[in-house]
């Protein structure tokens, strides 16, 4: 194969550059002429092999050039590395079914018998191809193909639809190393170690499904075991006991907390990992207290379900609303959120004179969540009128408030 031709102007230039500037890496004169590297390389041989120098074929006319490169090789001489490449394929083939081998291997074998021979990735493009033409089945050549009987489809198909994570993995595992999924692209499939699937695939090879049923418990030392079991009974008592009999100013515990106290009082390290494991194994967890509104009203139940009723009956021109007043508070600037240049920081005064006061009054539309509200420096009879008034206004083409 001849490879890319290239001007004659762009290998003049090629030949001015090295006798200007002299040896520099391939890739600066592959940029230079905005060509790959291999071209570089290849007329510089062809450069070489003319007999001619850079600095000599620098100074030649196009036409000069031109007919001391003319020589291209064969394509008698550019087939022979494909022709004996051609005469493996067939062993190869076979190999890889018996799971004898692997592409890897194979290539390695091949490049021992030919140096000069296919990279790794022209030789299974080449032999993928190969595979083509002669109408074998693509990607059933792996190590770790798979036969899967008749009556295990069925059940392999169910654990890969189900909810069980770990079915799950082994059906795909096995389900794809039957189509010729490699090992490595199972692994990233189900993000699973190469060893775990590997042994999964051995299982059901020996033993079939009730090998992938089997599954192995990690052996522990007795001693390692007796050392995990005060361990955690430890923690259990720490937790069970206040804060503050240990010394710390808290009213509930932490993890950093915890590490703290088991470590000063049995002189044994440990980290908030460890203690996050521990806790959790025993179903302890980390959960925020809940604000609920509560109500002294003892009718407060038979209340809420009347709104309810309502609320389920309430016709598409009818608002059914929640009055309620806030206040008096004082007007002063409050702390929170502000979109500040970068290097600014707000500063919020602890003790601030109040700029005044204020009273809010507003009402709820429950069907809708709209709020009707206005400020006001009173809390009055008054006001409750003005709301109304103003509902009325907002609502008048409602059947019924």
């Amino acid at each position: 194969m001849s490879g890319r031709q290239i001007s004659i102007h762009k290998i003049k230039r090629l030949a001015e550059i090295h006798n200007c500037k002299g040896p520099l890496p391939i890739s600066h004169f592959a940029n230079e002429l905005r060509v790959s590297r291999s071209t570089v390389r290849r007329y510089f041989g062809r450069i070489k092999k003319s007999g001619y120098s850079c600095a000599e074929l620098a100074k030649l006319r196009p036409k000069k050039i031109r007919a001391i490169l003319k020589h291209e090789p064969t394509q008698e001489n550019s087939l022979k590395p494909h022709i004996a490449l051609m005469k493996v394929f067939e062993k190869t083939n076979e190999r890889l079914f018996d799971g004898g081998a692997t592409l890897k291997t194979s290539w390695i074998q091949y490049r021992n018998r030919n140096p000069n021979g296919y990279g790794y990735s022209q030789f299974v493009a080449n032999f993928r191809a190969w595979q083509r033409t002669q109408g074998v089945e693509l990607g059933r050549c792996t190590l770790w193909h798979i036969h899967i009987k008749k009556e295990d489809m069925a059940e392999l198909l169910k654990w890969r639809h189900s909810n069980n994570r770990t079915n799950w993995a082994m059906a795909v595992a096995v389900l794809d190393s039957n189509k010729g999924t490699g090992l490595t692209s199972l692994c990233s499939k189900i993000e699973k170690s190469p060893r775990l699937v590997r042994r999964w695939l051995k299982s059901y090879k020996k033993t079939g499904l009730e090998g992938l049923r089997r599954r192995e418990k990690k052996r522990l030392n007795p001693e390692k075991v007796l050392e995990m079991e005060t361990k955690l009974d430890r923690i259990i008592g720490v937790l069970h006991e206040s804060p503050h009999l240990h010394g710390i100013n808290r009213a509930s515990w932490s993890l950093e907390t915890l590490a703290r106290a088991y470590e000063r009082q049995y002189g044994d390290s440990i980290g908030r990992s460890t203690i996050s494991e521990y806790v959790r194994a025993e179903g302890y967890a980390f959960r925020k207290a809940r604000r609920v509104l509560t109500s002294p009203d003892p009718n407060y139940r038979e209340k809420l379900q009347k709104i309810k009723e309502i609320l389920s009956n309430l016709r598409a021109d009818e608002k059914f609303f929640s009055v309620d007043e806030f206040g008096p508070f004082s007007v002063k600037m409050r702390g929170g959120r502000m979109l500040t240049r970068k290097g600014e920081t707000r500063v919020v005064p602890q003790r601030e004179k109040s700029r005044g006061r204020l009273i809010l009054t507003g009402a709820l539309e429950l069907s809708t969540n709209q709020i009707t509200h206005f400020y006001s420096e009173k809390k009055n009879t008054e006001e409750m009128i003005k709301l109304l008034e103003t509902l009325l206004r907002q609502y008048s083409n409602q059947y019924c408030l």
